[in-house]
């Protein structure tokens, strides 16, 4: 019984690898699909009459699964995987992250690098310019690390600058960091960022929907924004020109339901107008990690998780123990 429930499980998986390797065949397509035939197995069993009667399908969706061509071969890019001791995460997996589960969008499947746990569903996402400054650095990882003692698992992009501050300061208390790539789980990027990529796998999850040897291409870094506010409580900036992605990110959280914070910059400057432009929208301004965590409590109070709850309700009502205080001179 054993062996047969995990081939089983193995099949369900390696049907919706399947789908996700259909060229043609998008993200909410498939979840259309799905939603429609109840599994991945009963979509691809559907015969072309099945299909044509599935309204909102685009043609090229259609076209993608009637021909059943595959851009690889699915079994030997699930041995990949395997080899590579990645994991391949389905939306109806008990792990996959509850939070990026509720969005309009999720992703059908992860790919993963790492580890999902519970905990993980308080979560804050800290994003910002690669371009930073070294002040908006300090304070970025100061502000993770405040995060990370009191049970936050800190989310961001993996990018240089702001996110790479972000998942330093989680890492440097050894707390639970979440990086989401906007390529493959095999591409070297950034360049330079191998170490952290191995702290990362050994304190949370390096994660993404793209396909292995999937380039980190321009246009796959907004889709990539939404899973990062979609596995988060809400949203930091922390520096960011008028036209940032991570303006595109804090757009995304709100259209999620999620929280969006800025730090205050310097008046006038560049790395400052986005920042600014979200706090006159209404965003929440933070100078510590108590503003976020003050916000994110009543969040965590009605978070099903009981054991996760009471654990961070508990560290986040006394201010944390060892959170820091930032000087003048880390303010960005």
């Amino acid at each position: 019984m054993i062996g047969s429930s995990t081939h089983s499980i193995d099949q369900r998986k390696l049907a919706w690898l399947t789908l996700k390797l259909l060229p043609g065949l998008g993200n909410r397509s498939l979840l259309k699909l799905v939603s429609h035939f109840g599994s991945p197995e009963a979509v691809l069993q559907a015969n072309a009459a099945e299909i044509h009667a599935v309204e909102g399908l685009r043609p090229h969706a259609v076209k993608a699964l009637l021909s059943r061509r595959t851009s690889r071969d699915p079994s030997v890019e699930w041995q990949m995987l395997q080899s590579k001791g990645f994991r391949l995460v389905c939306l109806a997996d008990p792990d996959y992250p509850a939070n990026l589960a509720a969005i309009p969008d999720p992703p059908a499947v992860l790919f993963v690098d790492g580890s999902l746990e519970p905990r993980d569903l308080v979560a804050i996402a800290v994003v910002g310019s690669r371009a930073a400054s070294l002040t908006g650095m300090t304070f970025t990882e100061r502000l993770s690390t405040d995060l990370a003692q009191c049970g936050v698992t800190v989310v961001s992009g993996f990018a240089m600058g702001i996110d790479s501050a972000a998942h330093r300061g989680a890492l440097r208390v050894r707390g639970r960091t979440l990086a989401v790539l906007g390529c493959g789980l095999d591409q070297d990027y950034p360049q330079g960022n191998r170490e952290m990529r191995i702290q990362i796998r050994n304190s949370g999850a390096l994660l993404t929907e793209f396909l292995l040897g999937s380039p980190p291409e321009a246009g796959h870094f907004p889709a990539r924004n939404r899973i990062i506010s979609g596995l988060a409580l809400g949203v930091v900036v922390v520096e960011a020109a008028q036209r940032s992605g991570s303006l595109i990110t804090a757009r995304l959280a709100l259209e999620q339901g999620r929280e969006v914070f800025a730090v205050p910059g310097m008046a006038r400057h560049y790395r400052s107008a986005g920042v600014h432009q979200l706090l006159r929208q209404g965003a929440k301004l933070v100078e510590t990690a108590q503003d976020v965590l003050d916000e994110i409590r009543p969040m965590i109070r009605r978070n099903p998780a009981a054991t996760v709850r009471d654990t961070i309700v508990s560290a986040t009502s006394g201010g944390c123990a060892h959170q820091g205080n930032f000087s003048e001179e880390e303010a960005v």
